[in-house]
């Protein structure tokens, strides 16, 4: 079963990787594409291709081991990053939500409020509130007595597991810590699903067309919001206890949301599609160009 979970997962990470690094590429050097939606699904991509590379490849190499083992410097630093890149993709969401608001509600006011100055703010934000969140986690969790048991029932480090681990009484401290994340979590959902219904009900006052295609862009935002926030509210604002459901779910927002996030918002999206057919023909045809 760990030799056919080797096969599956490794495949599942190079798709993330090729697919993910193909949508920055094209966002780069497609000029009709530098715009601040694409540059912002850009960073997304790259959230997504790190959030992955956090956790995925150790999970990958240990299906092939007898004796699974990391550091504890390496499990600190599994912890770190994904938080600091989990709570950045969370703020990174919210900007995405902010940025087609003012998109579909304040069209003519779009070009002066997303400007360059402002999307380089905002990305610089979302970097900064998740580095401020996984930092508040880490100081408190690297000063924690452990003396055994040292084996984590999961695929990889994270918070709640590595609490129960402490020679102390955690259940004060596991609640604070995932009331830390649960505060994050909570507060970028809600953000996401006032934004989007505000959104709706906006759009759906003018024509059919443009509300229908508002809503097809929306629900395939939505469905990336679903998708991420869900496994990360159960797992800290309203953790189940059940461990294969716990595994599972860790899996699912570490691997399987980055595989759909370029489906999502990349395959489905006729601009995308068009820049990929002109960055074949580029090499196909020397004379076209971008």
């Amino acid at each position: 079963m760990q030799h056919f979970l080797f096969l599956v997962f490794i495949l599942l990470y190079l798709i993330i990787v090729f697919g993910n690094a193909l949508i920055v590429t094209l966002i780069i050097i497609d000029h009709h594409l530098h715009s601040p939606m694409y540059f912002l699904l850009a960073n997304l991509s790259f959230v997504d291709l790190w959030l992955s590379s956090v956790t995925t490849p150790k999970m990958i190499t240990d299906f092939l081991r007898e004796n699974k083992t990391i550091s504890f410097g390496g499990c600190m630093c599994q912890i770190l990053f994904v938080h600091f890149v989990g709570g950045g993709e969370m703020v990174l969401l919210v900007v995405m939500a902010y940025d087609r608001y003012v998109a579909i509600c304040k069209p003519l006011h779009y070009s002066t409020i997303m400007s360059l100055k402002r999307c380089i703010a905002l990305v610089v934000t979302y970097w900064i509130i998740g580095f401020v969140h996984a930092l508040s986690q880490m100081v408190v969790i690297i000063q924690l007595p452990f003396c055994g048991p040292r084996e984590i029932d999961s695929f990889f480090c994270d918070i709640p597991l590595v609490i129960q681990l402490a020679c102390m009484d955690s259940s004060t401290l596991g609640i604070l810590m995932n009331g830390d994340s649960g505060v994050l979590a909570m507060t970028c959902f809600i953000l996401l699903l006032i934004s989007y219904t505000y959104i709706l009900l906006t759009v759906c006052q003018h024509s059919n067309t443009a509300a229908s295609k508002a809503l097809s862009t929306c629900t395939a935002h939505i469905t990336v919001v679903v998708l991420f926030f869900g496994p990360c509210i159960f797992i800290y604002v309203w953790p189940l206890s059940i461990p294969w459901v716990d595994k599972f779910l860790a899996v699912f927002y570490s691997v399987i949301t980055p595989l759909l996030n370029p489906a999502i918002y990349s395959l489905r999206n006729k601009e995308m599609k068009n820049s990929l057919k002109r960055f074949r023909n580029y090499y196909v045809d020397p004379k076209v160009r971008f």
